[in-house]
């Protein structure tokens, strides 16, 4: 292991972790709401729109995040609709988590008893009122241990983008490998890469998870 060769090339790692923060804060907060507005929609069971939104769901959960960004990066751009590297990165890893996003928020919507909204009824509270004060709160504290999975997963796929010629983590370590051959070295800082910024996160998930369920939410 040449350790010379690591510390030099440190930086180029840390500027491609700073973009994959950069793009998987800003995929996942527009995934939360894609999924959330799915997942209202079909728990309501709005007409046209339900059909709509469980369409998408299937489409993207049953398609690969690289499909989809090549057809953003190479196929959009036939049709007169040029968009950066960046900006396809953003909308494909936002096409993608939402649909799962959805389905832990649905999963935590289902799991609330009719009971809950129809004493809320009884009370003269609104449908509004009803999903902001007492489903909602109660849907999100119970997909949390989905949503964090969701949020690994999310980043875990950004190692996907250097297909479309994005300077990720997986795009800087192929650069080195291909120019200096040094294998070991590249792959290791790689890895090392992906620990600093899933650990904490993983970490993190459990103790909000563990938070939750002592305070009464969940099992």
């Amino acid at each position: 292991m040449n350790w010379d060769f690591i510390k030099q090339n440190t930086c180029l790692y840390q500027d491609a972790a700073l973009l994959v923060i950069r793009i998987g804060i800003i995929g996942i907060v527009l995934s939360i709401v894609v999924g959330m507005i799915c997942s209202i929609i079909q728990y309501y069971k709005i007409p046209i729109l339900k059909r709509v939104a469980s369409c998408y769901i299937e489409l993207s959960r049953n398609t690969p995040l690289l499909v989809q960004l090549f057809f953003l990066y190479f196929g959009l751009p036939k049709l007169g609709i040029s968009i950066s590297a960046e900006g396809c990165a953003i909308i494909g890893l936002t096409f993608l988590g939402g649909s799962y996003m959805a389905e832990a928020f649905r999963s935590g919507l289902e799991s609330i008893e009719s009971i809950q909204q129809e004493s809320a009824m009884s009370l003269g509270m609104n449908r509004l009122q009803i999903m902001q004060y007492v489903i909602l709160p109660q849907a999100i504290s119970l997909s949390i241990p989905a949503f964090c999975a969701n949020v690994i997963f999310l980043i875990k796929e950004t190692s996907v983008f250097s297909a479309i010629a994005l300077a990720d983590l997986m795009y800087v370590a192929k650069d080195l490998i291909g120019l200096y051959y040094k294998t070991d070295e590249a792959l290791f800082m790689l890895v090392i890469s992906y620990l600093v910024i899933l650990l904490p996160i993983s970490v993190l998930s459990t103790l909000l998870e563990r938070r939750l369920r002592y305070a009464g939410f969940g099992n």
